[in-house]
This record gives C-alpha cells, sequence and structure tokens, in this order.
C-alpha cells in the first residue's frame, strides 16, 4: 500500500503545551491514520512529549501506524522531548502495538464509576476538622492557603514516569478555576481545614458538564502527609459526592482514575462504592538525549 505522511497545523494551543500532527493517506488520498504529539513548554515536563495515534481498523497491519509513530518520535527528538508517553486500554490493539515498538508500562491507572442511584455515604466526621465547599474561583480569603495545600499531590504515585516538579501558586489555582469556566462546566471543590489552625490540609475536586447530565470527572483528592491518616479523603469526597447530587440532579455518576498501586485512593473509592469499569496502560518510550 502506498502511504503519505502530511504535516498539519494544529490549532489546540494551550497555556503551557502545543501539539504537532500529521495525517496519514492512502494511494487516492483517503485519509486512514493521524498522530498528534503534545509538547511541553514548561521547564519541569518539557522532556515528555505525549502521544495520540490512531489507524482507522479497517487499514492496521498495513505499518500505517508504524509510519506515524517513527515521524511523531522523530519529531519529539527534534523538539528535545527525551520520553515519549502514549495512553492505552489494556487488552486493546493499542495496548499490543505500543509493547511491540519498544515501550514499556510506567504506569497502570485504573478507571472506575459511580452510579449515583447506588450511593450510601458514611457520615464519620473526623474531630479537629471542619469542609468549606466552593463553586468556580476559590474566595480570596482561602486561596493562598488552598494554593499551599496542592503540595498534597507531591508524592501521588505516578508509577515510573518522572513527571517533574509542579508549582501551584494563587495565579496558577484561579487560572484552572477559570478554565472550566470558560469551558460552561462547574468546577466543584470540597477543602478539609483543620480548625486550630485554619489552614486547608486536603482537597477534592469534581468537574460536572456544562448540560448537568450524564457523567461528572473527579480532578484530583488529596490530603497533605500529617494530617493523614484520619479519614478526611473519605469525608471530603462523601460531601462532594453529597452536594453534587443534590445541585445537579440530572448526573447519572461520577468517574475517577487512580494509579493501582495508590491503594489508600483505591480503599476510599471501594466504601463509596466506586465500580472499575477499565484500566489503562500509560506507556513510555525513550527517545534518547540527555
Amino acid at each position: 500500500m502506498s502511504i503519505s505522511i502530511t504535516p498539519l497545523t494544529d490549532p489546540d494551543y494551550r497555556p503551557f503545551s502545543r501539539r504537532i500532527a500529521w495525517l496519514a493517506s492512502d494511494g487516492d488520498g483517503n485519509p486512514i491514520g493521524s498522530a498528534f504529539l503534545r509538547l511541553n513548554s514548561k521547564a519541569s515536563s518539557a522532556h515528555l512529549a505525549e502521544l495520540e495515534l490512531a489507524v482507522h481498523p479497517a487499514e492496521r497491519r498495513h505499518g500505517i501506524g508504524s509510519e506515524l509513530l517513527a515521524v511523531a518520535a522523530a519529531a519529539g527528538k527534534e523538539h528535545e522531548a527525551r520520553t515519549m508517553l502514549a495512553d492505552a486500554t489494556a487488552g486493546s490493539p493499542a495496548d499490543h502495538f505500543l509493547a511491540n515498538r519498544g515501550f514499556t508500562v510506567g504506569l497502570t491507572l485504573i478507571f472506575a464509576r459511580l452510579a449515583l442511584t447506588e450511593v450510601s455515604l458514611p457520615t464519620t466526621e473526623p474531630p479537629g476538622y471542619r469542609l468549606e465547599s466552593w463553586s468556580g474561583v476559590v474566595s480570596d480569603e482561602l486561596v493562598e492557603t488552598y494554593a499551599e495545600a496542592r503540595k498534597a499531590m507531591d508524592d501521588a504515585p505516578v508509577g515510573d514516569i518522572e513527571y517533574g516538579a509542579e508549582i501551584w501558586d494563587v495565579n496558577r489555582v484561579r487560572h484552572i478555576a477559570k478554565v472550566v469556566e470558560r469551558r460552561g462546566e462547574s468546577l466543584l471543590t470540597v477543602a478539609a481545614i483543620e480548625q486550630s489552625t485554619g489552614q486547608i490540609v486536603g482537597f477534592t475536586e469534581l468537574v460536572v458538564p456544562a448540560d448537568g447530565k450524564g457523567d461528572a470527572q473527579h480532578y484530583g483528592t488529596a490530603v497533605l502527609p500529617k494530617h493523614r491518616g484520619h479519614g478526611l479523603a473519605l469525608w471530603m469526597k462523601a460531601e462532594s459526592i453529597r452536594s453534587t447530587r443534590s445541585g445537579f440532579p440530572d448526573l447519572t455518576g461520577l468517574l475517577t482514575d487512580t494509579a493501582d498501586n495508590n491503594t489508600a485512593m483505591q480503599r476510599v473509592n471501594a466504601v463509596l462504592g466506586y465500580r472499575e469499569t477499565h484500566r489503562t496502560h500509560r506507556y513510555t518510550l525513550d527517545l534518547g538525549g540527555s
């Protein structure tokens, strides 16, 4: 089969990344595959490039995916990325494709769903703490302690992937909330506050679709190390579920994903009734470089 690979202009520019793209066509000019490579501009993650590759099912096993991969890998090296990342559902054709082309599994993510018709929420309230909830951008009174609490994600399990340090400050916290707002979605946050200090020590975030229907998506849940072991994650997520179900009665479920070695969060999700839907392998490919 005659295959041509055409570079494309991709309009998907973001504050700290951009994508480059290619289209694979057959001899008659029909599109049969595509590849997108996201390049990161932040210094902490500039070594990573994220690949999305697809080939029409009827055109697989003709070398199209391999040609697209070669072009994307070369571009990654040209832009000084050292590691290429690619996700594939466990057991899927993409999973086998990546495993057979030099990629190794750096992280396995467990995806789970909570059907809101089946919720039975715990009511235990850990002593010495209180909960604070808000929608959208955090208040000026809490923004600094909330930005500081984002450090609770620093030791989140990431398998064998070196993502680089994430720096959170007041401006970034506000920016993320405004991005979600511009999409028309609702960002709902529940935070645990230590009563003796007034400091936020944990949080959980949930994003609801613009129409308030279907499934909402958890963005992250974390507790600062010295405050772990008190049941704060379970308490916060239970309150988030309770308030979301009340405020958005047309939602049918909540989605979450957790690293397979994050056993603490898996236990929390199991208590709340989340059920695994599938697993995804996050593959890495060494592109070389220093």
